[in-house]
Formats: structure tokens, C-alpha cells, sequence
């Protein structure tokens, strides 16, 4: 396929015009013309452009791209060094952000929802990207059975703000740095609220609604949006794709 063939596609798939973004979606950094060899990857860190390079990638498709508002527009130190190892490969980089964590079917929280067995029912918080539904597996009856639920499908243990034996009634989840978003998860009615990460306040609004929080890591939830989008690109176009999977504890 022609790079312009991708970005168009992905483009109109993803809605991307919609957003109001931290950063550029789309085609971050131009590379060779013709992809036949597709690598996916949730953030391009120096170690996954090197892994895909290896593999013989055309383009690399990450949730985690660059050029971030607000960060310093020199091209020096980390930043130089990742784009000379794409300039010098010739390798193209796309990169989506809140337009993939939003999409209803190829999107991270979409994905997650597959992932850890949850029926979405409802959308709340900004641009609809927070997702409400229930565990569909009748067994999860409590926080701790969802917590370890997690842990099962997810390979770590979640960090739990509550009572492990309160019900777990409507749950609410959105992937990555969405702690911010659990007032809008309690407005929505949730009993227990999913995301990446967690800060000092979370803490608090947790034990003072009585709404459980479970941290489940950053990284951890959004593996699986962006693998769906490359086996996406692949059925689409004929084109290889792999994902690669860069441990990050966060």
C-alpha cells in the first residue's frame, strides 16, 4: 500500500479531525513511499523503533507518539536520537492518540472491554472517551474478584482503592492517564472506576464516594488498541503486521 493510502484510511477510520489532541494524529514522521511491513507498538521509545527496524518495518503504528504540547521543540538529546533512527531508515511513524482511545470497535478502551470480559453499555467524560457497563461474567461479584480478574488477564496487579468485598454493581473504566476522569465515572453512576494510573486526590474522592478505584497500569491497558488497529491495516490492505510489546511498569 501507498503511505497516502494509510493515512487517508486511517484518517477517515479514526475520525481524527474531531479531537482536540495533545499532539499531532497521523503521519508523525515521513518515511519510504510503498509499506508492505507494518509494526505497531503502544509508544515509540527508542527500543521499539529499534526492534521494528530489525523486523523490517515500512511504518510504525504507536498510541504514544511525539511532538507533545508544550514540550521543548528542539531536536536534541532523546528526541534527536529517535528521529535520526527513523530519518536514517527511511521508516514511517503514525501515531493516534485520544482519536484511538475513543474508537467503538479498534479503540483501547473498546479493546479492554474485550479483554477483561465487560459489556459496554454508556460513554461519559470528555469527547465520550470514558466507557459504563458490567462485567459479564457473573462470578465477579466483588472488587476483589475483579481486581484479580485483572491481575489474571492483564499479567499485574492492580493497585485497589476500596473495599474489596463491596459489589461491584456499574462498572466505568477509561485506559491510560484517566484518573482525572472518576468524578465524571461517580457522576455517571459507577460503583468502580478502571484506569492507567493514579494520583495523590484519586485516593481521596475513592474513599470519600465510597466508588472503588483500580489503577491497572498505563501501558498494561493500552496494549491492545493499537494491535487491533494493525491487524486492522493488515486485513485491510494485505499488508504484514507485527506487534511488538515494550515492557513499561507504569
Amino acid at each position: 500500500m501507498s503511505r497516502a493510502s494509510l493515512a487517508a484510511h486511517l484518517a477517515s477510520t479514526l475520525d481524527i479531525t474531531r479531537f482536540r489532541d495533545f499532539c499531532p494524529n497521523g503521519l508523525q514522521v515521513e518515511g519510504r513511499e510503498t509499506i508492505g511491513t507494518v509494526v505497531s507498538g503502544v509508544t515509540a521509545s527508542l527500543a521499539l523503533l529499534e526492534a521494528a527496524i530489525e523486523h523490517g518495518a515500512d511504518a510504525i503504528l504507536v498510541h504514544h507518539g511525539y511532538f507533545w504540547r508544550g514540550e521543548d521543540a528542539r531536536v536534541i538529546g532523546q528526541k534527536q536520537r529517535r528521529l535520526k533512527m527513523l530519518l536514517a531508515n527511511d521508516v514511517n511513524l503514525f501515531a493516534y492518540h485520544l482519536p484511538l482511545d475513543a474508537h467503538p470497535q479498534l479503540g483501547n478502551n473498546a479493546q479492554l472491554a474485550r479483554v477483561l470480559g465487560f459489556r459496554a453499555e454508556g460513554r461519559f467524560g470528555e469527547d465520550d472517551l470514558g466507557w459504563t457497563g458490567a462485567v459479564e461474567d457473573s462470578a465477579i461479584r466483588t472488587v476483589g474478584d475483579l481486581a484479580r480478574q485483572v491481575e489474571a488477564r492483564l499479567g499485574r496487579a492492580p493497585l485497589v482503592i476500596g473495599d474489596p468485598q463491596q459489589p461491584v454493581g456499574k462498572v466505568a473504566w477509561c485506559t491510560g492517564a484517566a484518573q482525572s476522569f472518576l468524578g465524571d465515572a461517580i457522576a455517571a453512576g459507577a460503583n468502580v472506576y478502571l484506569s492507567g494510573e493514579i494520583s495523590e486526590p484519586t485516593v481521596h474522592l475513592a474513599r470519600e464516594t465510597g466508588v472503588a478505584y483500580l489503577a491497572c497500569g498505563h501501558h498494561a491497558t493500552e496494549r491492545y488498541g493499537v494491535q487491533a488497529l494493525g491487524e486492522h491495516v493488515a486485513a485491510t490492505f494485505g499488508v504484514s503486521h507485527r506487534f511488538i510489546d515494550i515492557d513499561n511498569p507504569v
